[in-house]
C-alpha cells in the first residue's frame, strides 16, 4: 500500500537561515507560515515535501534524511558543496570525504553534509549493481573496480 515518504519535518533554530540554506541547496520554497515559524519546500517533480519548524535552540534534535540525486551529480557533489560553502561531513563512515562512498548492501552511493543546525543530510544515488550483504563501506572508485572484476 505505501509507495514512498511524501513529507518529512525537521526542527531548526532559525527559520530565515534555514530557508536560505535549503534554497541555496536547490529546494523550492513552497509556503511559509510566519506566525507559526514554519516553511515548506518542494522536492522534485513529485513535489515531495520538507517542512521546517523553528524552535528554541535547545529543542533542535539532530536528524538525518537523504536527497535522491543521479550518479553524475553525486560524483560532482563534494566539490560543489565545498565551493558553495556547505559543511561536508569530516568522514563518511570512517572514510575521508574525497569521493562518494558506497553502502554495498543496497547498493547506493552517498555523500554526507550538514545543515546549519547539524542535521545530517545525504545525497544518495541508487546503483543498478547487485547488492553485497555486508556492512563494509567502499569508495565509489573501489566499488566500480570490484564490479568490473565480477563481470
Amino acid at each position: 500500500m505505501i509507495k514512498s515518504i511524501v513529507e518529512t519535518h525537521i526542527k531548526v533554530s532559525n527559520l530565515e537561515n534555514s530557508i536560505s540554506f535549503y534554497e541555496k541547496l536547490g529546494l523550492k520554497l513552497a509556503h511559509v507560515i510566519e506566525e507559526k515559524r514554519r516553511a515548506f519546500f518542494f522536492l522534485g517533480k513529485e513535489k515531495n515535501m520538507l517542512g521546517i519548524r523553528e524552535v528554541p535552540q535547545g529543542e533542535v534534535i539532530r536528524d538525518h534524511f537523504a536527497l535522491g540525486v543521479n550518479i553524475n551529480d553525486l560524483e560532482k557533489s563534494i566539490s560543489w558543496l565545498k565551493s558553495n560553502n556547505f559543511l561536508v561531513s569530516k568522514t563518511f563512515f570512517g572514510k575521508e570525504p574525497s569521493e562518494p562512498i558506497v553502502h554495498a548492501w543496497m547498493p547506493a552511493a552517498s555523500v554526507y553534509f550538514e545543515d546549519p543546525d547539524g542535521h545530517s543530510l545525504e545525497f544518495i544515488a541508487i546503483l543498478e549493481d547487485e547488492p553485497i550483504p555486508t556492512n563494509e563501506i567502499f569508495y565509489l572508485s573501489e566499488w566500480r573496480k570490484m564490479q568490473k572484476n565480477t563481470e
